[in-house]
């Protein structure tokens, strides 16, 4: 095996982003082989393996077990992460896990040591940090053009909720602004965040809320070098998903995203009008496609990933406080042990 030979890997969870990294890993990366792929659903597992043409399996563990795979791609249901990261791991195989990798911090310890236990690569799916405009961002910051951070901004809107029943309860925090906690983590870089206030409520669909939905959400977050940071979600933006953050500094300011899909600006008597993404593998799909590219990488060079297990727990953190901040109507301590489990 060279540095130039393709990481053959197999890919668990045949959903949407499942579909989506599978096709980016076949069609798109020279850097990847996609060698099969699994769901416990058969016309899913069947459906993608056949587009794809590659072998199609409805049992994890067996594409887990296939001497062929080196890397796993697990992009199943989010229940199922922890679990799986631990038998790749076991397996001795390097791992690639969407967001969220844990659903509390019990089975994010567990996914780390297994991991580290093993010595192989664990790469998080927080894309990012490979999209380019968020990566020039963190290089400002990082290179102190704006000097100290004091204020932090990230934001994430969906463009349309069609299924509010269909929601699994505190997915506003640990489904979709965990991509945000982990951007104002990685822009104040060094610093811990150690408390969080929350507002959050069901605007789009309030006839869900009792059902637990909540799926418009302002979260403040206090790091403690000071700095004060702002996450937002909705899931109702009508003009297109959109993905932005700003890092304000004693030195100046810089921001990053934009929910126009091109850079093309049309100017008329009707106004000003750019064409704008309607999912986020769409808008993202550059910064999908680096970050596997990243995490073959560094499966051919043994080194470490850009975006780990720790890095995963450190906005987990976040996620978990800003539940129980929603349940006691108060400002919260951000917890280094579970309060609860979140199902």
């Amino acid at each position: 095996m060279t540095a130039h030979d393709p990481v053959r890997i197999g890919l668990i969870g045949c959903g949407r982003i499942g579909t989506h990294h599978a096709t980016t890993l076949s069609r798109r990366l020279s850097e990847a082989e996609l060698v099969a792929v699994a769901d416990p659903f058969e016309a899913s597992a069947r459906r993608l393996g056949e587009d794809l043409d590659v072998e199609w399996l409805t049992d994890p563990q067996a594409l887990i077990d296939d001497d062929r795979i080196e890397a796993v791609a697990i992009t199943c249901a989010s229940t199922a992460h922890a679990a799986l990261v631990v038998a790749v791991a076991t397996a001795g195989k390097a791992v690639f896990v969407e967001k969220p990798m844990a659903m509390n911090l019990a089975d994010a310890d567990r996914a780390i040591a297994a991991a580290e236990a093993a010595g192989i690569p664990l790469q998080v799916g927080f894309n990012r940090r490979f999209a380019r405009d968020f990566a020039v961002a963190h290089e400002a910051v990082a290179a102190g053009r704006i000097g100290r951070p004091q204020l932090l901004r990230s934001l994430t809107r969906d463009p349309g909720l069609a299924n509010p029943g269909a929601v699994p309860p505190w997915t506003i925090f640990t489904q979709t602004l965990i991509h945000d906690f982990d951007a104002l983590n990685w822009f104040n870089a060094g610093a811990r965040a150690v408390e969080v206030g929350v507002m959050a409520d069901a605007l789009v669909a309030p006839d869900f809320k009792d059902a637990g939905l909540l799926d418009t959400a302002v979260v403040t977050i206090r790091y403690d070098n000071g700095a004060i940071a702002v996450a937002e979600a909705s899931f109702s933006a009508a003009y297109g998903y959109d993905v932005r953050g700003e890092v304000f500094g004693s030195a100046g300011m810089v921001q990053a995203g934009s929910p126009a899909h091109l850079t093309t600006t049309l100017w008329t008597r009707e106004g000003v009008a750019a064409p704008t993404a309607r999912q986020d593998t769409d808008l993202m799909d550059d910064a999908y496609a680096a970050e596997l590219a990243a995490f073959c990488r560094a499966v051919r060079s043994g080194g470490p990933t850009l975006v780990g297990g720790h890095d995963a727990r450190a906005a987990l953190r976040i996620a978990l406080a800003c539940v129980e901040a929603c349940e006691t109507g108060s400002t919260v301590a951000v917890r280094d042990a579970d309060r609860a489990v979140v199902a």
